[in-house]
C-alpha cells in the first residue's frame, strides 16, 4: 500500500513556514503535522494556534495537529477553529479520554489518540471503537531528530492485529524517527501514515525524499 506521507513542520524552517508548506504541498505529501508542545508535558514548546491559523488560506493539505499538551480539552475549540482537520490527544495527558474524542469530533474535526513508546495498548482498549486514528509515537515526543526505537515495532504489528481483528477501520499512524530505510519496517507491520520530520525538511529535494517514503510502500504491494 502507498503510505499517506505527512511531513513534520516541526523539522521546517520557522522563517519560511508558507515556503517550506509550499514545497512538501508540491512534492507530494498529502497532509501536514503540526506538533503543538506546551513545555509541560513535553519537555519543549512550539507555536499554538494563531500560527496554524496563519498559515491554513496558504496550503490545501490536510492539517494534522498534534497536541502534545497536559491539558488538551482547554484548547480543542481553539485548534478547530484555526484550521485543524484531525486532531490528536496523548491518552498519558487525558483524564478523561471519551470526553476529549467527543469535544473533538463535536467541534468538527477527526478525533485521534497517541500513544507514547511505553504506554501499553491496553489503555486505547475501551476508546479504539471512537477514534478515526490511532498514532504510535516512534521516539519519545519533545524534540525532532531523534532516533527511531525498533521496540515499537511489534507494538505497531499488535495494533494492527487489533485493527483487523475488530473489523475497525481508523488510520494507524507513527510519527518519530521514519526514515525511507524504516519506512518499510513500519509499513510492513501495519502502519498506514508516515510522519517524517528531518527525513523531508532535512533533504535538499523535497519531492525525491517524499518518493522514496512511498516507494517503501510501494514496494510491499
Amino acid at each position: 500500500m502507498i503510505p499517506i506521507i505527512a511531513p513534520s513542520l516541526l523539522a521546517a524552517d520557522f522563517a519560511r513556514l508558507k515556503e517550506e508548506i509550499a514545497a512538501v504541498e508540491e512534492g507530494g505529501a498529502e497532509w501536514l503535522h503540526l506538533d503543538i508542545m506546551d513545555g509541560l508535558f513535553v519537555p519543549n514548546l512550539t507555536f499554538g494556534p494563531g500560527v496554524v491559523a496563519a498559515l491554513r488560506p496558504h496550503s490545501r493539505l490536510v492539517f494534522d495537529v498534534h497536541l502534545m499538551l497536559s491539558r488538551p480539552e482547554n484548547f480543542i475549540s481553539e485548534f478547530a477553529a484555526a484550521g485543524a482537520d484531525w486532531i490528536s490527544v496523548h491518552v498519558e495527558a487525558c483524564h478523561h479520554i471519551h470526553r476529549v474524542v467527543q469535544q473533538i469530533r463535536a467541534a468538527g474535526c477527526r478525533p485521534a489518540v497517541a500513544l507514547n513508546p511505553a504506554t501499553s495498548l491496553s489503555a486505547l482498549e475501551y476508546i479504539l471503537q471512537d477514534v478515526d486514528m490511532v498514532l504510535l509515537m516512534t521516539v519519545n515526543p519533545g524534540f525532532g531528530g531523534q532516533e527511531f526505537i525498533p521496540g515499537v515495532i511489534p507494538k505497531i504489528r499488535a495494533l494492527a492485529d487489533l485493527k483487523r481483528r475488530l473489523k475497525l477501520n481508523f488510520l494507524l499512524e507513527v510519527d518519530g524517527g521514519i526514515t525511507p530505510a524504516i519506512a518499510g519496517e513500519v509499513l510492513g507491520a501495519g502502519a498506514e501514515v508516515l510522519v517524517a520530520g528531518s527525513a523531508v525538511f532535512g533533504a535538499p529535494d523535497r519531492a525525491r525524499a517524499i518518493a522514496a517514503l512511498k516507494a517503501a510502500g510501494s514496494s510491499m504491494a
